[in-house]
């Protein structure tokens, strides 16, 4: 019986205590579960953890093994090879998928029966790898997609508009990586059109400016890891609202990586695009309007998923 309140991360390295410490910080679950290769670290990380729940919502933290799984409304997926300067989220396949393929027939042999959320990179990829390999439903495996990407996107729009982010409505969808697009084309500020609020704003030059945020948000997690190594506190409250819909049954949309099954005429891969999002998991994948060349660009990335996933050795 899975037990609502339980959850378990596997991966415990910059990413997935980033996750458990945003996890905690929210009091979504009672129990939470962390799992490493490397079980010292996993212990160390479920101490350091503990020691601040005094301060926090009542819940247990423990290292514990994939035997723990079992019950577990959800299983949070970081484990991997972490992407190095220089190094675009695609370089990441052969190694991650290896990973993928070592921890997933543990899951399976517990009878791991809840929701999966992948947040490894490159995410597309594993997540559509991840629901091949599970045999779980497709509602049921998920990938932090370009939740994380639309925040940047936000955050940046709303630092140039003077407004507050919350205030901000895009999104990017496509590849969590160097194909994905912005949905200039439906973007407003409070239901303000974004174009007319620019022009409220005096912004005179701000089509130029609007690509160069673009360009900003894509290339962030490389400006990030040449400055610091690696990037894990945005994902990590990324991947703590994603489960917080799923937890309170939110029914919200977010850019989730989820498995297309014909929208916008794609199928058999997993891409970043809105879904309403619940406690089943993926509701609905929503097809948005797109302008023609939003379009256009959306299945140009597409295209270039399913070649990389056209080559993965997945029986």
């Amino acid at each position: 019986m899975i037990n609502v309140r339980k959850a378990a991360i596997i991966g415990c390295g910059f990413v997935g205590s980033s996750i458990a410490f945003s996890l905690m910080q929210r009091g979504l679950y009672s129990e939470l579960v962390l799992i490493d290769a490397n079980q010292a670290k996993a212990e160390g990380e479920a101490m350091d953890l503990s020691h601040g729940l005094p301060y926090a919502a009542s819940m247990q933290i423990y290292a514990g093994t994939y035997d723990d799984v079992a019950d577990c409304a959800m299983v949070i997926l970081t484990a991997g090879a972490n992407q190095k300067p220089g190094e675009t989220r695609l370089d990441l396949i052969d190694k991650n998928v290896a990973i993928l393929k070592s921890i997933i027939p543990e899951l399976t042999k517990r009878l791991f029966q809840g929701i999966l959320l992948v947040v490894s990179n490159p995410v597309d990829v594993l997540t559509y790898a991840a629901w091949k390999l599970s045999g779980l439903p497709a509602k049921h495996v998920i990938g932090s997609g370009t939740v994380l990407d639309t925040a940047r996107l936000k955050y940046l729009l709303g630092q140039y508009l003077g407004v507050d982010s919350r205030n901000v409505h895009a999104a990017i969808i496509g590849e969590h990586g160097d194909s994905e697009l912005a949905v200039w084309s439906s973007a407003n500020i409070s239901s303000l059109d974004l174009d007319h609020f620019c022009q409220l704003r005096g912004k005179k030059n701000y089509r130029a400016e609007l690509d160069h945020i673009y360009h900003e948000v894509r290339d962030s997690a490389y400006e990030i890891i040449e400055r610091k190594g690696a990037t894990y506190y945005g994902i990590a409250m990324a991947v703590a609202r994603i489960a917080e819909c799923i937890v309170k049954n939110e029914s919200a949309m977010l850019p989730i990586s989820a498995v297309l099954e014909g929208e916008y005429g794609l199928e058999n891969l997993c891409l970043s695009i809105p879904a309403i999002v619940g406690q089943d998991g993926v509701e609905t994948v929503l097809e948005i309007p797109l302008a023609p060349q939003e379009k256009s660009a959306l299945l140009s990335s597409a295209q270039q998923l399913q070649e990389v996933i056209g080559h993965l050795e997945l029986s």
